[in-house]
């Protein structure tokens, strides 16, 4: 009776915030994120023969989960403004709605790099992108607002669109520099912002590349410094990605790299051939 006490007390206290609707699509973000990596894991371990495998047509094609996501997302985006405010089917529609946002930022890697780097190095991204996404829905159902419009007076209003302003320029600083939890957190607590822009930028940031390199040869090598591969804060990051995710496959890298340098050498021989034909076909001025 305790438990179900408790529950029912959050539940309320969501409703009076109309907030029911994200927290439901929290959960179903996160459970669908969970059930997808250990299905993935599972696998991939050869020791779980039992586990169902990728879904793969006669042809070769991969149906990625990503597809599935996406699919979810649009049915119960489509039908949650059908159901909109009407209980219980608003609540099922944003579940369903989170569900299809977890199996699709599980595959976010696919995204940038429109290639098939689950296992690989690049893939980690996506580990990345989901708690990044979970902190910024936890924010909000805890109690921070990223922004807050006054519609009083004049003054208030432009006050407002100054603030709103001055926190999109400090989070954009933040991105440009790599530091992406810090914007994302600033983008909902202030000083967190104030704090990551002010902070040095990654040595491999858009900032970097910029406004040190050359330019700043000194602050481009206190960044490579600071931001070290062994540094404690890396060994924490991928400490939890590997077990969150899993390790990455070296030999999906290395092979990726092989095909790749494959394809430059065979880039070459093509070009080379169609010079040593058109010389040929050129006329001898003797």
């Amino acid at each position: 009776m305790t438990t179900a006490s408790i529950f029912a007390d959050f539940w309320e206290k969501l409703e009076q915030h109309d907030e029911q609707g994200l927290f439901l699509v929290l959960v179903g973000f996160i459970g669908s994120f969970a059930f997808i990596r250990m299905s993935t894991r599972l696998q991939r371990s050869p020791k779980v023969s039992w586990w169902p495998g990728s879904i793969v047509s006669e042809s070769g094609v991969h149906l990625h989960h990503l597809v599935f996501g996406i699919v979810t997302m649009m049915v119960a985006g489509a039908g949650g403004f059908l159901a909109f405010g009407h209980t219980p089917w608003t609540e099922i529609c944003a579940f369903l709605f989170g569900v299809g946002a977890g199996l699709t930022i599980d595959e976010f890697a696919l995204w940038v790099y429109l290639d098939d780097v689950y296992w690989a190095e690049e893939g980690r991204k996506s580990i990345d992108a989901t708690v990044i996404a979970a902190a910024g829905m936890m924010l909000v159902l805890v109690g921070f607002t990223p922004l807050t419009i006054e519609d009083g007076s004049v003054q208030a209003l432009l006050g407002s669109f100054l603030s709103a302003a001055i926190v999109f320029a400090l989070v954009a600083i933040c991105f440009l520099k790599g530091r992406v939890l810090h914007g994302t957190v600033g983008f909902f607590v202030f000083p967190v912002a104030v704090y990551g822009a002010c902070r040095l930028g990654k040595p491999d940031s858009a900032w970097a590349r910029r406004r040190y390199a050359n330019r700043r040869p000194t602050k481009q090598e206190r960044s490579v410094a600071r931001f070290s591969a062994d540094r404690r804060t890396e060994r924490f990051k991928n400490a939890f990605r590997d077990l969150v995710g899993g390790k990455p496959s070296e030999g999906l890298a290395a092979a990726r790299d092989e095909a790749l340098a494959a394809t430059r050498e065979a880039g070459e021989e093509v070009r080379q051939r169609a010079e040593r034909v058109t010389h040929m076909g050129e006329p001898d001025d003797d």
